[in-house]
């Protein structure tokens, strides 16, 4: 055989293996396709060292051994990535030695890489104009092989930078030529697209809606060509697509059984006429990635629904018990949803008009002290969680360590192992394949195994008594509170010995405590005495150490519950913002969430009141659809729902408005917004339910409710001063609105929800609507958020906006964004004002969060989830902070979040790849901001 057929062998054998399904390959500068190699990872390293440290250094055990280690890391960070193999273009590798080479701390040799690729970044350049660019043939679908037409990209990326500024369709096209190589996938041709424009959104905020349109193009192929519906995207338009669409989605999806059947009954046509195709262009990259991700239902894996096929399948499950008016109000909820003006919650959009309607977030329960009690919980928690209910479970009334068993003539272990039996029941049922199960378990803080459930968390200890994978949260009495103030002693007890202390609350709780203190002195119950002040420590130190157990507050959410004749509220729900009653083996607590865009409802600078109003009115009423609508596994979560018909109407984009008017979110201004917004909100929240009540008739248990008696939620707090009394309760009561008449409107009409508003986290709806997440601060204000749909360049729009206006938005800008970690406290040439302006949530005192919460609480009937950020936190401060949020009548709190020595997510400088650095933060593993495990409530 001769020299050159042997070559040709090798080369075919070359080829083989880079083709291979499963393998890593590089696309060379020349657009040739080769095996990827850590090899020449670990050498083109080596040389970055011996530049700094000289030749001598080229025999150094140490470098060889760095170099090998670093190129390790970056092997299996891409197989990690792309686990079933992937094209990388060789800038991504290039990018990923800068950023290990970072994170070993090698700055100089790391800083002597970047110079040499800028070096001969710029001699190819100078040499592109002497390069005859080869042609491209593509694969299409069916295998054929065809010469690519440059006209295709052109098209696409024109019409994706339609109506928007600053954004360049022929910098998108350079870039993704760049990854294409010649035998290139189709598909992967308009990956190219989607990539190249998703490299430029740190460079101007509308590339985001730029890569979303693109992406479209893909999502729009794949549900047309999985409904049956013929299509040519380049001649004919989605406005007679989408009809047809949606007729054939309904048809399959009832069909498959995946849609309810009494979605036929439906004016689809008149339904299809009122779909409004201009809409998907308002989705930035992250929302419409995130729908593709989680929320359009597939059938083998492909998907068949569309953006506005979808937000009208929603529309359609909450209004068919509307009964003639079903077509109207489905249109009437369709404008809302895909208008993002509100948006309902996560469970709702995942499952309204499927064939298992669970449209509820959360829910709440009380654990009973009885073998039979604790399992059927735990059976109940799985069942709720099946379908993606995030879950609060109060376990206070389950005896201690060392009680007395009276049928095994044994002693209890507590309630710590059954903790991890719910820990792994959590765990193990997973939410609609959707997201892993989620819950938080309450103790209240005299209960005698509270020492050890604040240690749950901690990654130390004995395995089998800790909850790696659960909340968990403090269910704190005012009474110890006032004894860590006046630093007297705190006694605990074991429930089974104080049976009714855990259904008591405000005078009757401190009187029926202090005579179980007495029977303790006597010894005629079992119990431990501590410094109060002891135990609040060695709370706070728990939550700065594992971010766990939450501090929520069990008298104002009792004094000021509108539902008090009906029972006691034992808990809150997994995210701090749901109040409501629970008894074990009867009621179990159901509330139903959405949220308001407050962006969307503001105008010229100020919020729309009118706008809110309508917006409200129809929120309320999808939100009351839900109760009738929703599947219950359980018969108490049904029991329950339907007697009370709590809801939980929140809001969303705070600080964006914020931004809209100019204020900073430390600042008395932002206060008083907080206040006034709220206000409005709750208004017109409770103004709707009670209009409802004309329609539809007043909730079951509505009589002697506070509601009832004419106490609306303002008018609650003097209720819980009485209590506490004036010195441990400073808590704002100014009003601006007529609440008189609403007063008499309510006594007259009565109400059709028990509950009508708390604020949840909306994580992932923020995401959908393109909004800052609750009334959240911004976190940073540019850095990657990094979740289950991949990881996302996060650039503050607005503080591009201003740093345009004063000509200041640069690459150098850029860069120094990045240095910083998205802060500008330390980029010299931004403004003082626009400093403040945009100061980030650790970079902001924690107690303006704290006031804010405040004014927003005195409006609401339930609770509010308020994260509080402290940058460097120490016991003084934490002390501090969460008296001031007792003081000031706050009902719970949320996580707290603290910095390590170094920032949270460090974006590193790229030219076309997005990275996110972890470093150091002191954070919970479950349920971060970004993290979507914990998505019942957003």
């Amino acid at each position: 055989m001769s020299q050159v057929e042997n070559t040709q062998i090798r080369i075919d054998d070359l080829t083989l293996l880079i083709t291979k399904p499963g393998q890593l390959r590089v696309i060379r500068r020349d657009g040739e396709l080769a095996q990827y190699d850590d090899h020449r990872i670990i050498a083109a390293i080596k040389k970055a060292f011996l530049a700094v440290e000289g030749e001598n250094a080229g025999n150094s055990d140490r470098i060889q051994e760095i170099a090998t280690q670093l190129a390790r890391n970056i092997t299996e960070r891409f197989k990690t990535r792309w686990p079933d193999g992937a094209t990388i273009q060789l800038e991504s590798i290039q990018d990923l030695v800068e950023l290990e080479l970072m994170r070993a701390g090698e700055h100089q040799v790391a800083r002597t890489y970047v110079l040499y690729r800028e070096k001969r970044r710029e001699a190819r350049k100078a040499l592109e104009n002497q390069v005859v660019e080869k042609p491209i043939h593509v694969i299409l679908s069916d295998g054929t092989r065809k010469k690519l037409d440059r006209h295709i990209l052109s098209n696409l990326a024109v019409d994706a930078c339609q109506g928007l500024n600053d954004v360049s369709p022929t910098q998108i096209i350079e870039d993704a030529r760049k990854n294409l190589f010649d035998g290139v996938a189709m598909n992967d041709v308009y990956k190219a697209l989607v990539m190249s424009a998703r490299a430029l959104v740190e460079n101007e905020p509308n590339y985001s809606y730029v890569t979303s349109r693109l992406l479209l193009q893909d999502i729009y192929r794949e549900a047309l060509t999985a409904l049956n519906v013929p299509h040519d995207l380049s001649q004919q338009t989605m406005h007679i697509l989408y009809p047809k669409a949606f007729a054939a989605f309904i048809q399959q999806g009832i069909q498959h059984e995946l849609l309810n059947p009494n979605l036929r009954e439906f004016d689809l046509e008149k339904l299809g006429k009122a779909i409004d195709v201009s809409r998907d262009q308002q989705f930035t990259y992250l929302s419409i990635q995130t729908l593709y991700d989680r929320y359009f239902i597939h059938r083998h894996e492909k998907r068949i629904e569309l953006p506005q096929i979808f937000f009208m399948r929603v529309a359609m499950g909450l209004a068919h018990c509307e009964g003639k008016d079903r077509d109207a109000r489905a249109i009437e909820f369709y404008q809302l949803l895909s208008s993002f003006d509100y948006l309902s919650s996560t469970p709702t959009l995942f499952n309204a008009g499927t064939m298992r309607p669970q449209l509820s977030s959360c829910y709440l329960t009380t654990i009973p002290d009885c073998l039979d009690g604790i399992y059927g919980a735990l059976k109940d928690n799985a069942l709720l969680s099946k379908f993606a209910g995030g879950l609060g479970n109060d376990w206070t009334p389950v005896r201690a360590m060392g009680a007395y068993i009276k049928g095994t003539n044994g002693k209890s272990l507590g309630v710590v192992p059954f903790l991890n039996v719910a820990n792994a029941t959590a765990v193990a049922v997973n939410q609609g394949g959707k997201r892993k199960g989620a819950v938080c378990a309450y103790l209240e803080t005299w209960h005698l195994d509270i020492e050890e459930f604040l240690e749950l968390r901690k990654n130390t200890g004995d395995d089998r008594r800790r909850t790696h994978d659960m909340n968990t949260a403090n269910w704190v009495p005012d009474l110890f509170m006032k004894r860590v103030f006046n630093k007297e002693n705190w006694t605990l007890f074991s429930p089974d010995e104080t049976k009714d202390l855990h259904d008591l609350y405000g005078d009757a709780f401190e009187k029926r405590y202090c005579e179980y203190e007495e029977k303790a002195r006597k010894k005629e119950i079992r119990s431990k005495t501590l410094p109060a002040i002891n135990l609040w420590r060695k709370m706070l130190t728990m939550l700065f150490e594992t971010g766990h157990p939450w501090i929520t507050f069990k008298d104002p959410c009792n004094l000021r519950s509108p539902q008090q004749h009906m029972g006691v509220i034992h808990s809150s729900n997994l995210c701090t913002e749901i109040t409501l009653n629970t008894k074990s083996n009867e009621e179990i607590a159901v509330c139903n969430l959405g949220s308001i865009n407050l962006v969307n409802h503001m105008k010229n600078g100020k919020l729309d009141a009118i706008k809110l109003q309508k917006t409200i009115k129809t929120a309320v009423r999808m939100l009351d659809n839900v109760i009738d609508i929703n599947y219950y596994s359980v018969p108490a979560a049904k029991n329950s729902n339907l007697k009370h018909r709590p809801i939980g109407l929140g809001l969303m984009g705070f600080q964006d408005t914020l931004y809209l008017q100019n204020i900073a979110y430390a600042s008395h201004e932002a206060v008083e917004f907080a206040d006034r917004c709220m206000e409005t909100i709750g208004y017109y929240a409770v103004q709707a339910s009670s209009e409802l009540a004309i329609e539809r008739g007043t909730y079951e248990s509505y009589k002697n409710s506070l509601w009832d008696q004419g106490i609306l939620p303002i008018d609650s707090i003097a209720l819980l001063k009485k209590t506490r009394g004036d010195e441990f309760l400073k808590q704002n009561t100014s009003a601006t609105m007529d609440w008189d008449s609403l007063r008499k409107q309510v006594k007259k009409h009565g109400m059709r929800n028990s509950n009508v508003m708390a604020i949840a986290p909306t994580a992932t709806i923020s995401n959908i609507a393109g909004v800052s997440q609750s009334i959240e601060p911004t976190y940073q204000n540019l850095y990657v958020k990094s979740n289950l749909s991949g990881e996302f360049t996060v650039v503050n729009p607005y503080l591009v906006h201003d740093l345009k206006q004063c000509g200041l938005w640069d690459q150098v800008m850029i860069h120094d964004l990045k240095y910083f970690n998205g802060s500008v406290q330390q980029i010299d040439r931004i403004p003082a004002e626009l400093k403040i302006k945009y100061a980030t949530s650790f970079e902001i005192d924690p107690a303006w969060l704290v006031e804010a919460g405040s004014r927003r609480q005195k409006w609401i009937d339930q609770s509010q989830s308020l994260n509080l950020y402290m940058a460097q936190p120490s016991g003084k401060k934490l002390d501090e902070l969460y008296r001031l949020a007792w003081i000031r009548g706050l009902k719970t709190t949320y996580y707290l979040r603290s910095l390590g020595a170094t920032s949270t997510e460090k974006a590193t400088i790229s030219d076309d790849k997005l990275n996110a650095v972890q470093v150091g933060i002191v954070a919970p593993k479950a349920c971060a901001i970004d993290n979507p495990d914990c998505e019942a409530c957003q």
